[in-house]
């Protein structure tokens, strides 16, 4: 085989050069992408799903009381007065409620569409609108709720809930107060059936006018 004249081996050593260095510039831009898709500094979709039975501390009863979630972060979607582009915190998705009173022997339920979820490390707050129940007398429908998760790990066996009623949010006359957006107690009652898994991610920042 015949050897390239000089000039031919000044290209192809520039050639190769060039081949190299755009290759590095590739992969220097694939690791900053992957990186910025796994920094949970970024803002992502925070969410919370599950179902599971709990107990509250103070009472013994045989009661059987569940929360049940689908709810996902969906910042700056629901404009409101003041704040057309809508809030960080702005979340959709479903909570249904449902406590078997065993002395009655009777199930009241509750269907509540989500419009608040803040989260932090395996910790989701939630507020939702009630659209549904299985008994008007209990005077939940259209109220706002508010509910509170900590996701205790894998098997939902350290998982524990909150939630807005029950003597929890009183005002000083001892009624109930009303709930404000993502407003709920800490998670104090603890799963003994289920569990829930928290996807923490942080605020977004507030759009660019």
């Amino acid at each position: 085989m015949a050897s390239l004249s000089l000039s031919a081996r000044r290209t192809a050593t520039a050639t190769v050069a060039a081949l190299v260095a755009g290759l590095t510039l590739c992969a220097s831009s694939i690791a900053s992408s992957a990186e910025q898709r796994t920094d949970h500094r970024r803002p992502g979709a925070a969410r919370i799903v599950g179902s599971g039975d709990f107990v509250l501390p103070y009472l013994n009863d045989n009661d059987v009381r569940s929360f049940s979630f689908d709810a996902v972060a969906a910042p700056y979607s629901t404009p409101r007065p003041g704040l057309p582009t809508g809030l960080p915190v702005d979340a959709r998705g479903t909570v249904r409620i449902s406590h078997h009173s065993a002395d009655q022997n009777v199930t009241y339920t509750f269907d509540g569409q989500v419009e608040c979820l803040v989260t932090g490390p395996n910790t989701a707050t939630v507020t939702a609108l009630i659209t549904k129940v299985s008994h008007e007398e209990t005077g939940l429908l259209g109220k706002r709720v508010g509910l509170s998760v900590h996701d205790g790990g894998k098997g939902g066996k350290a998982d524990r809930v909150g939630f807005s009623w029950n003597g929890v949010n009183l005002l000083p006359n001892g009624e109930d107060a009303e709930v404000g957006t993502c407003m709920a107690p800490a998670p104090y009652a603890p799963v003994v059936r289920g569990g829930y898994t928290v996807t923490h991610a942080e605020l977004a920042p507030f759009p660019r006018p």
